[in-house]
């Protein structure tokens, strides 16, 4: 733990400064993924004597953690890029974060390494290579003067790779399961996928060189008069309650100009009054919901802990699903249970764009609080754990389709949402911070809940069997010996306590919905008005 604070630490030191910065941290993580993976490489090829257990586990922690610089730096820098589409950017950037294993692993099935070392060696050396060709392409541009209006199209077009991708890929999967491949049709198969993945770079290509000239649009993140009002106002504002912010007003329904008037009005009045002594003013003590936020202000939000905590009991249940899902399709009577592992993976890739296009959806069209799509997921996923709990036939199917797209839309729809409600300038603390939310909630819920009902239910049927053999009860257990559970009841009891937690974590994303409405109306505009 301490490691990984240490880590957590500095990437968001690293992400919190000025964006040249992040070049840094994209050379830190290299090293970390060059140290971990050179050592092992050395170690599989006999160059090194074997090192001891818990060596090999902080030199696998230290260079998994580097990866983390690599997903901050490209999250933040296309974040900051695309302003006005963060839903998509965050959606199709953390789907292809989770599918690249599936990918990496075809990749490997054309090359046919001969031995372990050759993997390793390119599992080192391949991300480096990438990460050195384009580290110093990724970066802040000010996206937010540079809006194109074939914006919407471009995004269409990657949505629809996609949906392609993923179908295509579920279909590798599933035939390299089910029948053998020729060394030949995988190849084949795998120059088919990376041309898939590269198609995108068209997007870029054609508005460089066939679009004509670009059209410069600048659009400020924040309507002229709230700038205005700002510099004028100044560090002074009147003593209110952060509860006011939800507060409708007259003045939001009158047109930008008459609003302008009234707000200079009040403020000569203000200022004029606070002159002579009959009322008080003080200085401000931090930004409001919708300005930038250190992680230190962000922590003494409430929105932002129900936030973290709403994410923390629902992607917490849909990671201990993922990691149990193996066992639980066993205990299921399923023979090729690593077939419902490689479909969760799509369908988790699906959950994260779609999750990223819906919700920008909402916000663009309704002005409505991004967290109701993470709270509609919320209800889909203890629909799906509660179909498992009652038993019902085909519920291993459900399961694994629901909580894959589910699970992926959380990480779609909350680093969008923490970064209009808290702002972009410390989003890369932010968005490390509240990955500590699946982890923290999968150690509680698989560790402890679902492993410890699974260990006495195999126990229970155990002890059946042996008093059903007629040797009777009080047989010891052999030392180490694995117990296996069979039957929907091995995880229809953790599958109802993770229903129910997902429905706390609705009403929790309820809270920040009711919280937020003026903000999002004041972000996006309200169309109703």
């Amino acid at each position: 733990m301490v490691l990984f604070g240490y880590s957590e630490a500095v990437v968001r030191t690293v992400y919190t400064y000025p964006p040249q910065t992040s070049l840094c941290g994209n050379i830190l993580g290299m090293l970390l993924l060059l140290l971990l993976y050179g050592v092992v490489l050395m170690i599989v090829a006999h160059k090194l004597p074997s090192l001891p257990l818990w060596v090999l586990c902080v030199l696998i922690f230290i260079g998994t953690n580097g990866e983390t610089y690599f997903n901050t730096g490209a999250l933040v820098s296309c974040v900051q890029n695309f302003p006005k589409s963060r839903g998509p950017i965050v959606g199709i950037l953390k789907g292809f974060a989770g599918l690249s294993g599936a990918i990496l692993t075809q990749v490997y099935a054309m090359f046919h390494f001969p031995d372990q070392a050759s993997l390793v060696f390119m599992v080192a050396v391949g991300p480096s290579i990438v990460i050195t060709a384009v580290m110093f392409l990724v970066r802040p541009v000010g996206g937010h003067k540079q809006v194109r209006p074939s914006d919407h199209s471009s995004f269409l077009f990657t949505y629809s790779i996609c949906i392609i991708l993923a179908a295509y890929l579920l279909a590798v999967l599933l035939l390299q399961d089910l029948s053998s491949l020729s060394e030949k049709v995988v190849t084949l198969l795998t120059i088919v996928l990376l041309i898939l993945i590269v198609l995108p770079v068209i997007i870029p290509i054609f508005l460089v060189f066939f679009s004509g000239p670009r059209p410069v649009l600048e659009e400020s993140l924040l309507p002229e008069p709230d700038k205005q009002e700002s510099s004028r106002m100044g560090s002074f504002i009147l003593t209110l309650s952060e509860t006011e912010d939800e507060k409708s007003s007259e003045a939001e329904t009158l047109p930008p100009s008459e609003r302008q008037k009234r707000i200079a009005h009040l403020q000569a009045k203000l200022y004029q009054a606070a002159a002579e002594g009959a009322v008080r003013v003080k200085r401000r003590k931090g930004p409001r919901r919708g300005e930038d936020f250190t992680l230190l202000q962000a922590l003494v939000k409430a929105d932002f802990w129900l936030i973290f905590i709403s994410l923390v009991l629902a992607s917490g249940s849909g990671l201990t699903v993922i990691d149990n899902l193996g066992q639980m399709s066993q205990s299921l009577g399923y023979a090729n249970t690593h077939i419902f592992v490689s479909m969760i993976s799509i369908w988790n890739f699906l959950g994260r764009v779609a999750g990223g296009y819906f919700s920008e959806n909402i916000v663009k069209y309704y002005a409505y609080p991004r967290p109701v799509a993470m709270a509609a997921v919320q209800v889909v996923m203890a629909f799906a754990l509660f179909f498992y709990a009652v038993g019902w036939p085909g519920s291993i199917y459900v399961v694994s389709v629901f909580i894959g797209l589910c699970y992926g839309a959380h990480w779609a729809i909350v680093p969008a949402a923490v970064s209009e409600l808290f702002g972009l300038k410390s989003f890369g603390a932010l968005y490390n911070f509240l990955t500590l939310a699946s982890p923290a909630g999968s150690l509680i819920f698989s560790g402890v809940i679902a492993s410890g009902i699974y260990d006495y239910q195999a126990k229970q049927q155990h002890e059946h069997r042996i008093q059903g053999s007629g040797l009777g009860l009080g047989v010891p257990l052999v030392k180490d010996e694995f117990l296996t559970c069979y039957g929907t009841i091995c995880y229809s009891l953790t599958m109802a306590i993770m229903s129910g937690l997902c429905i706390i974590a609705f009403i929790l994303s309820m809270i920040v919905v009711h919280r937020t409405k003026r903000v999002y109306a004041q972000i996006y505009g309200n169309p109703l008005a």
